[in-house]
């Protein structure tokens, strides 16, 4: 079997975690139609006018899905003609801010997370064995904060060298994807390139980041946006499970 990506002309992979590595997206994409629906009913019963069109899954790939929390939410709620002052990291999630709304959100995927915790793909862990064989340098970019938890959850932190997730973007002042920012400070922590590093994404601003990184390879992992779509935005090659992508000598 033909391989889809030669590893040896790679140092490092940078892996997204949600909807690549874990199937943690289901439970995110879950968290965020049941916070954005309540609060969009609640809001609409507090100012006695008809609540706007509810939140869908279509709007979680196009307002939400690889952008940090924050961002996600000032995203979908314009789309909603919902305009909210900033706030703070730290504002309670009842606060009528886009961080309290952010804040909100995390509070139904934590419960999730802790009743039901996670695994990752198979497919996934296959290949994290195999480039960790081949001493092929891995990092986690995530947007969300919950990485580390996730990560610890599934079994799979000691397969990454650093993790880049929204907590760390902050603290560095780094921007989001679609901005590469993220991705080339993974690849900076970990010494190589980005022309020597592979990028794999579900998202399309995740799949974006990595083209504008100017990354050597950009993977589009198809969980629900589409072959075109993560093709138009910029992934090289687009598989529906890493096991696709698994060195010849592995599969």
């Amino acid at each position: 079997m033909q391989e889809l990506v030669d590893w040896s002309r790679y140092d490092a992979a940078l892996f997204d975690l949600d909807g690549v590595v874990t199937p943690t997206a289901e439970v995110h994409m879950h968290a965020w139609s049941a916070m954005f629906n309540a609060y969009l009913t609640e809001r609409a019963e507090r100012e006695g006018a008809p609540p706007p069109a509810p939140y869908t899954d279509e709007d979680y790939y196009a307002y939400v899905d690889g952008k940090p929390r924050y961002d996600g939410v000032r995203s979908f709620l314009a789309s909603r003609d919902i305009v909210l002052p900033e706030g703070s990291a730290d504002d309670p999630p009842d606060a009528e801010t886009v961080s309290g709304v952010g804040n909100r959100k995390n509070l139904y995927f934590s419960k999730v997370l802790d009743e039901d915790g996670v695994q990752a793909y198979p497919g996934s862990l296959k290949l994290l064995e195999a480039l960790k064989e081949r001493g092929v340098a891995m990092a986690i970019v995530s947007s969300s904060r919950n990485a580390p938890a996730v990560l610890d959850a599934a079994g799979v932190t000691d397969f990454f060298a650093t993790v880049v997730h929204g907590g760390v973007a902050a603290e560095l002042h780094l921007d989001g994807k679609p901005a590469p920012d993220t991705f080339l400070a993974a690849a900076e922590k970990l010494g190589v390139t980005a022309d020597r590093a592979v990028v794999l994404e579900d998202a399309i601003s995740g799949v974006a980041a990595g083209r504008a990184g100017g990354f050597g390879l950009v993977v589009g992992v198809d969980r629900g946006a589409g072959h075109d779509a993560l093709t138009e935005n910029g992934a090289d090659v687009v598989v529906t499970d890493l096991e696709q992508l698994l060195p010849g000598d592995a599969a």
